[in-house]
């Protein structure tokens, strides 16, 4: 059975969530895209400077398998608009056969 991961990408907005994921799904890196279109982030930038940056941004998931991680950050780093954006991959430690079965066709 092929390894699903759920991978986390936060966005300026919901419209560079869209681009990006309509982007990997027309590159069949992955099968399904959500976008959760509205979020408050707070974090440490710049670098060590200890100021806390508040910023609205957008969170898009992209469902897909281990083995297209390297491709989509590869994608992801040449058209995101931040310099380091976060993208990190969670492993799906269970999914039901069916839709690991169409997440797979979809894919390969």
């Amino acid at each position: 059975m092929p390894s699903m991961i759920v991978i986390y990408i936060v966005t300026r907005d919901a419209k560079e969530s869209e681009k990006i994921g309509k982007h990997l799904l027309k590159k069949r890196l992955a099968a399904c895209v959500n976008i959760i279109p509205s979020i408050q982030s707070f974090s440490l930038w710049p670098p060590h400077k200890g100021t806390i940056e508040h910023a609205n941004e957008s969170i898009l998931l992209c469902k897909t398998l281990e083995d297209r991680w390297e491709d989509i950050e590869r994608e992801v780093k040449k058209i995101h608009s931040y310099q380091n954006p976060a993208i990190f991959a969670i492993p799906v430690a269970h999914a039901s056969d069916n839709y690991l079965n169409w997440l797979e066709g979809e894919i390969r």
